[in-house]
């Protein structure tokens, strides 16, 4: 197939040049003068027969055609990049940077590492927390782009917990959090023992507030309706900001929580919490490991992947 495709030097001009909206920064983003974006960038609208930019008094800004070409040129460049990558020998260990939602970071992917670094010692994992990779409640695509620079030696990687749909990234569920009442063992046999969910009318319900207007999570009044259970206050008790808050007051004896099973089975598993009854709610959102299309080969992004992987399938077979 024969493509028409003007200079791509121009492309990369335009690309730098819209992102910044100042042909001085991508001028000095690709090392020439802005002199030669400005020429770039008119040779550029010559061969497609249109502006791309609108010059104003102090600024610029893109015009329509050029504000609708920028994505697809943004994602060939993207794509020219990725194929060069490929082409380089990596050895297989090197640095792997991987951003996670907080509470999957500290409660579960942490106390699993042990066995990807002994499988794995040639890598070194930087992990970090943010919850920025948890979706808002009405996104719809999220561009995992954005941070990825293939000049860098360093490898990023994203889990991230929402609806799975990250353009321009290789994207693998992992595994969708069921939520269930977990508690102290000593209140399941306290004076108010918890035999029926109708019990909770005589304990402390502790709440988890933390980002709550980014993620949809669920609330008692939606456990206890789904349990039958009507006379209970759904907002009283005591509410947290922090999610860790809330489990350290769940194993202390505070109360009683609504948690994530997979992100307490240490602590089940230890006997410093119980699920008293078996009643889970389920979501749609996930956590997914998400990997910009344009690393996603390198030996440390698949050595990582094949292993999450494997340990993600154990928490589906529970």
């Amino acid at each position: 197939m024969t493509y028409r495709l003007p200079p791509l030097n121009s492309l990369r001009a335009f690309e730098a040049a819209a992102r910044h909206l100042s042909f001085k920064d991508a001028a000095a983003e690709l090392s020439v003068t802005p002199t030669a974006i400005s020429h770039q960038i008119r040779g550029l609208e010559e061969y497609l027969g249109f502006e791309l930019f609108r010059r104003l008094t102090r600024a610029m800004e893109l015009t329509r055609e050029g504000r609708l070409m920028l994505p697809k040129v943004r994602e060939g460049l993207q794509c020219f990049a990725a194929a060069i990558e490929s082409t380089h020998r990596r050895e297989p260990g090197g640095r792997l940077l991987l951003t996670t939602p907080p509470a999957f970071g500290t409660r579960w992917l942490i106390r699993h590492l042990p066995g990807f670094t002994a499988l794995h010692p040639e890598i070194q994992l930087h992990m970090s927390a943010s919850i920025e990779t948890i979706d808002a409640r009405d996104s719809g695509r999220v561009s995992g782009l954005a941070r990825v620079d293939l000049r860098e030696d360093e490898t990023e990687v994203f889990i991230r917990f929402g609806r799975g749909q990250y353009d321009g990234c290789r994207v693998d569920r992992l595994f969708s959090p069921r939520y269930g009442v977990v508690c102290s063992p000593r209140l399941l046999f306290s004076m108010r023992p918890l035999k029926v969910p109708a019990d909770l009318r005589w304990h402390n319900l502790l709440h988890d507030e933390s980002i709550m207007e980014l993620l949809d999570r669920p609330t008692w009044a939606e456990w206890l309706h789904l349990a039958g259970v009507s006379g209970i206050d759904p907002d009283a008790g005591t509410h947290f900001s922090d999610s860790g808050l809330v489990l350290s007051a769940a194993i202390d004896g505070v109360g009683i929580a609504l948690a994530s099973q997979p992100l307490v089975e240490a602590e089940v598993a230890a006997g410093r919490l119980v699920q008293p009854f078996d009643l889970v709610i389920r979501r749609t959102q996930a956590y997914y490991l998400v990997v910009p299309e344009a690393v996603a080969d390198r030996p440390p992004v698949q050595s990582f992947r094949q292993w999450l992987l494997r340990e993600a399938a154990k928490v589906v077979q529970q």
